[in-house]
């Protein structure tokens, strides 16, 4: 076997690529800087029961395990930051009011995600903790909105969904979760004759409801206007779709290219959400360039009820669909024992410069520079001149 062969679905990430991802990472770290969130880092590793705390299988299926040596505790490599962030804030920030936290670092799948190229990822995201009104679901979409900006991603279509209206439909209704993990499979697929099979041993009502959700897809004003005629009137329900258009009604003003649509069966990552949902696409890419919504139950899942939502994405992917790719004016040098020289190739790297050395005179090959121009010595001076053709 070649040594230098990775594993199935891991790639290394090359210099063109790796310079467009980290220019996108500074910018939206400094985006989020910029609303007040906080950076954490949270640990590559952490004991299983810990990092699946709050969340559903389909985590818990994606993550690799291995045995701890020290402890002889089962570890997990993250395949997912928010619960771990959830945690950060829960036990270790321990506030009152409102905090929010933002976060960049790689994720693993033991499996490749639907529509993924890779089982690696770079997540990236915010969170907010500790606000239960829809503002806090407003900030996570604007920011999320910038964030695609700032990849020169201006067209985007956003799909809003929500927990709490199947919750509703099935409060006091006696089912076991394997039967609640089937019920979602089906919502998800819209694959009505199953539904039908499944509803029989529900309420006329809940059946009807959720054969209706099935259909509740589309223009977010249209699926509104259904939705109240269609849907029973549950507190959850109502309570559901208000959050849904006083949402709608605020997130049209925030672009002109903004297509804003509504799919409430679409309610992957069920298992952790506890109110608004979103996804967001863009032109070619076929499945959600980013996910979010609200999940109040994971800091429960802690030990401390905590309202939160947020959202996160892969900045690889972004990174592929990203527009910035220009590469870097760069300025060769030789390389001699001449302090001047050392001076003032110092000086041009602090002015923000780029300047590359020879090194005994070999040819320099760079894919991410171009050398337009060189230092030659001029009398008794140092000066950056234009590189002959």
């Amino acid at each position: 076997m070649n040594r230098w062969l990775l594993p199935e679905d891991i790639a290394d990430v090359l210099p063109a690529e790796a310079r467009k991802v980290e220019t996108l990472r500074r910018a939206i770290l400094d985006l989020y800087q910029s609303y007040g969130y906080e950076l954490v880092a949270p640990p590559i590793l952490e004991f299983l029961d810990s990092l699946l705390t709050g969340t559903g299988s389909d985590l818990n299926l994606q993550t690799f395990k291995l045995v701890d040596q020290l402890s002889g505790r089962t570890l997990g490599l993250r395949a997912d930051m928010t619960p771990q962030v959830a945690r950060i804030d829960a036990h270790l920030l321990n506030r009152e009011g409102v905090t929010r936290l933002c976060y960049a670092g790689s994720v693993a799948h033991a499996r490749k995600p639907v529509g993924s190229a890779a089982r690696e990822e770079l997540q990236i995201g915010a969170e907010i903790y500790g606000c239960a009104t829809w503002e806090a679901d407003l900030e996570a979409i604007t920011l999320l909105l910038k964030t695609l900006g700032l990849a020169g991603l201006k067209r985007v279509y956003l799909d809003l969904s929500h927990a709490g209206i199947v919750a509703g439909i099935l409060d006091g209704q006696a089912i076991d979760q394997a039967e609640i993990e089937i019920l979602y499979d089906l919502l998800q697929s819209k694959d009505r004759s199953r539904l039908s099979t499944w509803t029989q041993c529900l309420s006329t009502d809940a059946a009807t409801a959720l054969m209706a959700l099935t259909e509740l897809n589309g223009p977010s004003a249209e699926v509104l206007k259904n939705a109240k005629v269609s849907l029973p009137q549950h507190a959850m329900v109502e309570q559901a779709l208000a959050q849904l258009e006083k949402l709608v009604g605020a997130i049209t003003n925030l672009s002109a290219d903004l297509e804003v649509n509504i799919d409430l069966a679409d309610l992957r990552g069920y298992q952790y959400h506890s109110g608004v949902m979103f996804a967001a696409y863009v032109d070619h890419f076929p499945q959600p360039i980013a996910r979010g919504g609200r999940y109040d139950h994971v800091g429960r899942a802690f030990g401390r009820s905590r309202p939160a939502t947020g959202f996160s994405l892969d900045l690889l992917a972004l990174s592929n669909l990203a527009l910035v790719s220009q590469r870097k004016l760069a300025i060769l040098a030789p390389w001699i024992e001449d302090v001047t020289l050392s001076d003032a190739i110092s000086r041009l790297r602090n002015s923000g410069e780029v300047v590359i050395q020879m090194l005994s005179n070999e040819p320099v090959e760079t894919a991410e520079y171009i050398l337009d121009r060189e230092l030659v010595k001029q009398g008794n001076a140092w000066e950056v001149v234009k590189k002959p053709s």
